[in-house]
This record gives C-alpha cells, structure tokens and sequence, in this order.
C-alpha cells in the first residue's frame, strides 16, 4: 500500500496566531519584544499609606462578598489588610467562579488605582490574586508588553521568559565598538524584561537607561552597517562617464544672474560625480527659492557636452513646466534640443517627442512621470535629475535607473529637494546618498513677515488684498485642504474664486486646480506671471516651482489644516522680488496641539533647516520622509532627536566594522534588520 501523505500541521489558534500577526515567531523576536511599561508588585502599600489616584499594591482577607442589583449587577468585595483598614473592591463585569475565589475569609494581594468614593476607599477591576500569608512577593517590576487581542499578558510574559535564554544573544562587536559604560547585550535585554525593584523608573520610561542606550546603539548600528552595504554595492555597478565644460562656459555667459558661491560649489561637487564611472547618487537640499534649478541646468549641460541625454522628472504637470520654461530659456539659447513629455501630451505630437527621446535627437527630457513609462526609450539616457524626490516612491526611481540595463550601465542620479533635510535624517535614512546643501539664497530676495489671523480677519484680509491691486502688486489666495479629496477641494477653491471674483472683480481674480486641462493652467499662469491677473487663487498645485517676482501676499485659508513643510513651500511664492512681502495664515480655532506647533513655527522661522526640524519633531520620521518611509519604520527603538549622540557613535564605528570584520558586521544587520534591509538599497 501506498504511504499516506503526512498530515497537515494544523494551523496555529488563539495565543499563537496572535504572536505570530505580531510578527513574534523567533527566540531573538520575543526578545525584543520590550515592555511598553512596568507594574511594581515587589511591594506592600499599608492602606492608611495609599493616596487617591495611587496605583498600589495591598493584601488583606476578605471579610465580605457578595452580588449587588441596584443599578446594575456588580461584585463587590470587602477586604481588611493587616491594620485593620478597609478597602471594597468593585467588579461591574465578572464571573461565578470570581465570587467564588473570593469567597470570604480569603486572602488577595490586589492592584490597582486608589480611589475616594462616599463607600470609602475602592477599587474598580483590580488585578487580584488568591495568596497565603507566606506568597513572596515579586522580585522583580513586572512588566506590561505591548499584545493584540487573544494574547494574554500572562501568556506573553512566559513566552518571553521561555525565549530569553535560546535567544541568539552572544556579542557580535568586537572589544573598544561599544560606547563606554553600557552592559552587555544580553546583560541589556535580561535587565529590561526583569528590572530589579531599586531601579529608578524614570529611567526606564524615558528609555534613558544605560540598557536602553545599548539597545538604541546596536539598532542603529545595524543601519548605518545597511545603508554602507548598500552604497557599496551601488559603487561596482557602471555609469558613463561624463566630462565637459564648453556648454556650461555658455550657459554661464549667457545666464542673467551670477551664480551664489553655494551654487558654484554645489556644481562641482555634481560634475566631479558625474566624471566618475561608479552612479552618482546624490541629493540637492535647498531652501525655497535658493535656485536648484539652475544647479540642476549645469549638471544637465554636463551631461549633454559629453554626448548624452538627460532627463528630469517633476511630481506635477505645472512643477514640470515651470523647470521646462526655464531650462527652454537657458538652454536652447546654445543649442540644446529640450522635449516635453507629460501625460497630457497626446496623439502624433506625443509619437514625435518619444521618437525624438529613442533617437537621441532631444538632448534633454523634461516632464512627469510619464518620462518613466515603458514606453519612453532613450538612445543613451545618462543623467536623470528627480525633483521632490520624496513624492516619487523607490520603484519609479528604480524605473528610472533601469532605462540603461541593457547596456550594463545605469545613468547618474540627482534628486532634488526643497524640504531641508534635518541632521540626524541625513546621518541616518540619507547615510547613503551623498547631500549637497544650497545655503545661500540669491541676493535681492526680500524677507518674508508671517502673520497668524483667525478667520474672523477674513474681511481684513480681503481689504488688504484691495489694497495690493491698487499699488499694482499680485497676491496668492490657496484654499483649504477640506479631506483627502481633490473633489472637495475644487469646490472650496470655486468657492472662494466666486466670492473675491464678485468683491473684486472678475477681471482682478483668477483661478487654478488641478483638474483644469494643461493648455488652461498654463493660460492661466502666463496672466499671472504677466501682471494681468492681480490674484490668484489656487489649491496646493502652486505649492513649489512658481515663480512670479511681482507677488508679494499669500494667503492660506485654514492653515491649521497643512504640515509644516507644505505651508513653508506655500510662503516660498512670495519674497521672490525686491518688494516686501507678506505670508498670511487665516485658521479656525480650536486648534490641535500640532496645530498650534505648526502655525508657532511659522511665525517664529523663515529658516527652511530649523522649519524641518520642528516638523520632524511634530510628525516624527515616517511621515516626514514621505515615500522613502519604506525604511522609516527600521528603527524601533532609537528617537532620532534624543538619541543623535548615539547616532555619531554608530557612523564612527560602521565603516570600520564594515572593512575589518565584514561577517560579524552582516551578522549584526540581519539580527536588527533582516530582510528590511532591502529597503533601503533604493
């Protein structure tokens, strides 16, 4: 007879599942599963000792049980500690056998919160256990983990206790790695499952402990091994090497503007990348208005000298044509053929731009995301610049890399962003890209004053704005973000184009979103930038790449509704030209504690470095770093504020780790990060 096939392992029910959807599968998994807090069960509390509002822990015996039915049906208990103080202890949901176990003449050791009622001193559901007047007390805090539903406390705790021991804990650094003072890795995590009684809690709370240190140090350790691993390995793959000057000598003489000396050095610092045969992968950081495009122009100038292609993608039409309309203006002037490729370019003209891509007859690529399409070939794409990196996720950059494969090179990559990236972003999640720093804004900018109104100043502001006409000056009115609804934003911004059409005009207001076709909005800008529409009234699709000199108010409608990054990039419209300018934010009370953060910040910092770190403060590091946030969520335990000293001994250590012990420093990265680590090759 035929064997039987072996049966089916049955699925895992009940605690067990749960630990598994909470991702605890492995010893060295519930190891690191810490305490989100600790009980303190190793002490007695007299009851003529305990305090309203206390958590404390008392024994006594029961003198009296019984089912009350007034109200509704409840437990209660009364219990005698050994001073003869009374406590009632009160369960509105229980069982029959609770009544049972604490039957009277029982002895409990009970905890929970102290409270005064008109009964005397009570407590609601508290933790309770039947005892002798021998049962030792805890030795050490108890702790309090983090669980889900259909995964007890109890059965976590010896779970973890279970682990602790076949957890694959032993040392991995080697002597003079680790900061001086903290323990020893199973040392650290034996300390934080069992902290002993005396230990002050503050600091275990606070995760300023020296084995909290030790955890948040390997932690962050394991990234920085990832992110060197990961340039590392992008430095054997191929890039074309580029080389030239003579179409940046003509760039610059015909430019109407000297460069900063920021722009100067940043430009070098990218043509000496892009003479190299290994991918450039480098970030241009800049605040609002300190002219990366043109660094992103001579980069672009590079690349073309030396007989390749560039192309540079935007995360919106309009951002898109403001680069093209400038790059048109420097460019072409020294005969560089520029094509626009966007999603709303269609038919025979779109035919005709993809047959001037493949041929390499269109020096440089302007446009969307359309750019990426598999449709879009190059003859020999050799630089691609991405502006607002962080709206695009890591497979359209990956797209963009992959549009030389075929030839066994990638081309060169320069992001671009006008959200400065705080310190510790940069030493951390940026440890792998190499960041160029525009700090230096061109001269003639003028400062920007911010003010905060509540909404009940509108008709303030609408006088203000009157105002501005009359003198012949432009202004920006952005309406609210209602929800997550282009729809519904459309609306608010009809809405409010109608009412200022009516107040001031209709040949005084004009109106742009992002659902008006593309030959339409840039009808509308074209007004705008001509001085023909003194206001514009617009949703966030103006919030970077605008540029109009003339403009000097902008108006944000409920500016308690935009992150702190959006609103600076929204005041960076104005103060483009010689006039003073003005950034008024109009908000509807009451508002949220981030809220109020956000706005502060506004009043307080025209400084685009110290407005991105208060918004990682307020956000925190996933939702700041928006689609790169696929490694965001790699470090649990370091806070990249609190901990930046840590944060330096980590990239101190790393490479030296990396080049002297290359096993234990991958035995390290798959400990911390195991398959994650992928994330942050892109």
């Amino acid at each position: 007879m035929p064997a039987e096939p072996p049966k089916p392992k049955p699925a895992p029910s009940g605690p067990r599942r749960a630990m598994e959807r909470l991702g605890l599968l492995r010893p060295i998994d519930l190891a690191l599963h810490l305490p989100l807090r600790y009980e303190d069960e190793t002490r007695l509390t007299p009851l003529r000792e305990a305090r309203h509002g206390q958590v404390v822990q008392v024994e006594g015996v029961v003198v009296d049980c019984r089912v009350e039915t007034r109200r509704r049906r409840q437990l209660l208990v009364s219990l005698q500690d050994d001073e003869g103080e009374r406590l009632l202890l009160r369960f509105l949901n229980f069982y029959p056998s609770q009544q049972k176990s604490y039957a009277e003449g029982r002895r409990l050791r009970v905890r929970g919160e102290l409270r005064s009622s008109l009964f005397g001193r009570e407590m609601v559901h508290p933790h309770c256990k039947v005892v002798d007047e021998d049962t030792p007390l805890a030795a050490a805090l108890t702790p309090v983990y983090p669980t889900s539903a259909g995964l007890p406390q109890a059965y976590l705790r010896k779970a973890i206790e279970a682990a602790l021991p076949r957890a694959p804990l032993q040392e991995l650094l080697p002597p003079g790695s680790v900061p001086r003072g903290l323990p020893p890795l199973r040392e650290a995590l034996n300390f934080l499952h069992h902290p002993p009684p005396n230990v002050p809690l503050a600091t275990l709370e606070d995760h300023s402990h020296p084995a909290w240190q030790r955890l948040k140090f390997e932690e962050l350790l394991a990234q920085q091994l990832s992110q060197l691993q990961s340039k590392a390995l992008r430095a054997q793959h191929r890039a074309p090497v580029l080389r030239g000057s003579k179409l940046v000598e003509q760039l610059l003489a015909q430019l109407p503007f000297e460069l900063t000396g920021a722009q100067r050095r940043v430009g070098e610092e990218i043509a000496q990348d892009l003479a190299h045969a290994q991918p450039m992968h480098r970030l241009l950081q800049g605040d609002v208005g300190s002219g990366k495009t043109v660094v992103a122009a001579l980069a672009a100038a590079v690349c073309i000298d030396a007989g390749w292609q560039c192309a540079l993608m935007a995360p919106t039409e309009l951002l898109a044509e403001q680069h093209l309309r400038k790059l048109v203006g420097w460019l072409e002037p020294i005969g560089v053929k520029v094509a626009w490729i966007t999603g709303s370019v269609k038919g025979k003209k779109r035919e005709a731009l993809l047959a001037q891509a493949a041929s390499g007859e269109a020096q440089l690529v302007v446009g969307t995301h359309a750019v990426i399409e598999d449709k879009v070939q190059f003859a020999n794409l050799g630089l691609a610049i991405v502006d607002e990196q962080h709206r695009f996720g890591v497979a359209q950059r990956l797209a963009l890399r992959r549009k030389l494969a075929e030839r066994g090179l990638e081309p060169h990559l320069l992001m671009m962003s006008a959200t400065p990236i705080p310190r510790t972003l940069a030493m951390s999640y940026y440890a792998d890209l190499d960041v160029s720093t525009l700090d230096e804004l061109p001269p003639g900018r003028s400062p920007i004053v911010t003010k905060v109104f509540a909404l009940d100043k509108r008709e303030a502001v609408i006088a203000r704005i009157a105002q501005e006409i009359g003198q012949g000056k432009q202004s920006y009115w952005v309406c609210p973000l209602i929800e997550e609804s282009e729809e519904s934003d459309l609306q608010a911004a009809t809405a409010t184009h109608a009412e200022l059409a009516e107040r001031l005009g209709p040949e005084q207001v004009g109106l742009l979103h992002g659902r008006l076709k593309a030959d339409e909005k840039a009808a509308v800008m074209a007004r705008f930038a001509s001085g023909e529409l003194p206001l514009l009234v617009a949703t966030t699709v103006i919030e970077v790449g605008v540029d109009v000199p003339n403009a000097s108010l902008m108006v944000i409608e409920h500016a308690e509704r935009f992150g702190l990054a959006q609103l600076h990039q929204l005041r960076g419209r104005v103060g483009r030209g010689s006039a003073a300018s003005v950034c008024v934010l109009m908000y509807a009370g009451p508002l949220s504690e981030s809220g109020r953060e956000r706005l502060k910040a506004m009043a307080e910092t025209t400084d685009g470095f110290e407005i991105a770190r208060r918004d990682l403060d307020i956000r925190g590091p996933g939702e700041f770093m928006g689609h790169r946030q696929s490694g965001a969520d790699l470090l649990r335990f370091a806070d990249l504020q609190e901990d930046a000293p840590l944060l330096v001994a980590a990239r101190a250590v790393a490479p030296r780790l990396l080049a002297e012990h290359p096993d234990a420093a991958q035995a390290q990265v798959q400990r911390w990060l195991g398959a994650k680590a992928e994330l942050m090759k892109a």
